[in-house]
């Protein structure tokens, strides 16, 4: 019997009313930092997302605190395990949005698209009349997606209103199906998509992570693996610890055949990377990565080897 990794990691997210996010944030801190829970959450007055990890029962105790928080009690939870805390610090942060498109009236608490259930997705992605899109960004595509999924190739989840403005015509009359990591980005996407006029709307619900984890392998129509913003990189089937690593140079997901590659040195550079930074730089880089390297040999974290977070899911 395989033995239980022993860090419980949590990714959740809300759209809310909060009044005063300002008052939600030290009383979160101060929980978790107490419980020794790491990981980022972001509150704004739309509501709260983040992604943390600590022990169960750690994170039971937060997550009913967050469940508590005025419409919170059905906040959408997904949780997986890993073999080792997958986040160097803890960070509670204020906002503007807890997921950033950058379209003030669009609002997922008045209409969003229909949920789709993870065991109920191959079925509708494989209707003639439906158009599936990748609502995340180019470099968390690269890592895995459904199979025939449209890349808008963004490289921020607030270029997605403008791809779609510019495709807008050739969509028309189709039934559109989109995803993301988790299902926050979703719940934004579907809400633009209908307020443009769309009706036959649907997304992922949970995400791709939860698609993961109830779908066996045997019947999956995902490829690859998916980019999560943690330690981990990337996770599989089951959500599994995937076989991705992280450029410390650039913060790009790179793959075994990228860390085969000449162009890749650990710690400095990667094939998307290389040859965009001097002689200086590098050496910069080579040392911060000695000094993570001998901060690891003592058992200490060093926080020049934070992964990119700019979206959690």
């Amino acid at each position: 019997m395989n033995t239980p990794l022993p860090v419980r990691v949590a990714a959740l997210y809300r759209f809310a009313r909060f009044d005063d996010p300002a008052a939600l944030r030290a009383p979160l801190y101060d929980l978790c930092a107490r419980l020794g829970v790491k990981g980022t959450l972001l509150l704004a007055r739309e509501g709260i997302n983040g992604t943390i990890a600590g022990s169960d029962a750690a994170i039971d105790d937060v997550v009913a605190a967050i469940r508590a928080l005025p419409g919170c009690a059905e906040a959408e939870i997904k949780y997986s395990h890993a073999a080792e805390m997958p986040f160097h610090r803890l960070k509670v942060r204020l906002k503007r949005e807890i997921v950033t498109m950058g379209e003030p009236e669009i609002d997922p608490l008045e209409d969003v698209g229909t949920y789709v259930a993870p065991a109920e997705w191959n079925a509708l992605i494989a209707r003639p009349d439906t158009v599936v899109i990748d609502t995340r960004n180019a470099y968390e595509v690269r890592v895995g997606s459904f199979a025939g999924a449209i890349d808008p190739g963004t490289d921020s989840f607030s270029d997605f209103p403008g791809w779609f403005r510019d495709h807008q015509s050739e969509l028309a009359g189709k039934t559109i199906a989109m995803f993301c990591t988790g299902g926050i980005r979703c719940e934004k996407a579907t809400a633009f998509v209908k307020a443009q006029g769309f009706d036959s709307v649907f997304h992922l619900h949970g995400g791709i992570l939860k698609y993961l984890e109830e779908v066996p392998a045997a019947e999956s129509r995902w490829e690859g693996e998916c980019f999560v913003f943690d330690e981990r990189v990337a996770v599989g089937h089951s959500l599994a610890p995937g076989s991705h690593a992280l450029c410390r140079a650039c913060r790009m997901p790179v793959s075994r055949e990228d860390r085969a590659s000449p162009l890749y040195e650990e710690g400095v550079s990667c094939p998307a990377c290389h040859g965009t930074r001097d002689a200086t730089k590098r050496a910069n880089l080579a040392e911060r990565h000695r000094q993570v390297k001998l901060a690891e040999s003592r058992g200490l974290a060093h926080v020049g080897a934070t992964p990119r977070s700019d979206t959690l899911s």
